[in-house]
Formats: C-alpha cells, structure tokens, sequence
C-alpha cells in the first residue's frame, strides 16, 4: 500500500487524518446522531489497530469521519458519520465517494460495510452509491430492550462503480 496523504482536499471541505486529540469532538458527534453510539475507546482502539481513520472538517471544525479498515486487497468501512447540522447536504455522499476513490487508488477492490436494516438514510446513501446487500449478520447491533438488530452486509466493487 501507499503511504497515505494527511490531508486532502474535499473543496469546500477538507480530510485528513483522524488523530487521538480529535476523539472528544467524534464523540459529541457520535452522541448527538446515534442511539447506540460508539464508545472513545473503540475510536482509540482503532487508531492503536492502525486502521485509516479521517476527519472530515471546514475551517469552524469536525463535521464527519470515517474508519476503514484493512483486509489484504479489500476495505471495510466501519464507520462512516456526519453531524447532524450537516446531514442531507451532500457531506455523505462525498466522504464515502472520496473514501471509495482513496481505497481503490491503494489497490483495494472491494468495499463492504455492515448498516441497520431501520437506517434508512445510511441505507439509501449505500444503494444510491452502488452498494449491494450480500448477506446478514443475524443480531448484530445493540438495540432498545435489551434486545439485538440484525445487520445488512453490502459491498462495492471499486474502480467501476457509480458514484
């Protein structure tokens, strides 16, 4: 793989790579926008694991990020989030295009992801990029009462998808 860029730009935003010292901001995002969020320690533990971790920001701050992690010529995309006063403007859809684009240009063919059957803005967002459901991870996700949420699985080819 190539060495990574530390930032890139993603007019009139920019990514770069996610640091520890970012973690209490994705945390206040993670909060706000999820029922279920992410814990600081799954943010830390991925930055310890080496995977590819991105900040999406504007000159006032953080308003996304991502986590994809590794597997030899594939990605898997374990995060994908965007604050909320930024939802349905397009940052999404853009973020996961550059991330599409930066995975296939260091070699990788495939992205997969896992989404919430109920998530249907993250669900649209993936099928309207090309993604397709290959499979089911059976209670995969906390839900509310103690009790589990199954998980799609969706992959996309790189190199040749729409986005």
């Amino acid at each position: 793989m190539s060495a990574r860029p530390s930032v890139l730009p993603l007019a009139p935003w920019r990514v770069r790579v996610l640091r520890a010292s970012d973690v209490p901001a994705v945390m206040a995002v993670e909060r706000e926008i999820y029922p279920f969020p992410w814990t600081a320690g799954n943010f830390t533990d991925s930055l310890a694991a080496g995977y590819d971790a991105w900040v999406l920001e504007t000159d006032t701050g953080l308003i996304g990020y991502a986590i994809v992690m590794w597997i030899p010529d594939e990605v898997h995309l374990l995060n994908l989030s965007v604050a909320a006063g930024w939802q349905g403007q397009g940052v999404g859809r853009r973020l996961l295009g550059w991330l599409c684009d930066e995975a296939a240009r260091r070699g990788a063919h495939a992205m997969f992801l896992e989404v919430r059957p109920s998530n249907d803005r993250a669900r649209s967002l993936y099928e309207t990029s090309g993604f397709e459901t290959v499979g089911l991870r059976k209670r995969y996700y906390p839900s509310y009462n103690d009790s589990r949420e199954d998980a799609l699985v969706m992959r996309l080819p790189l190199g040749s998808a729409q986005r």
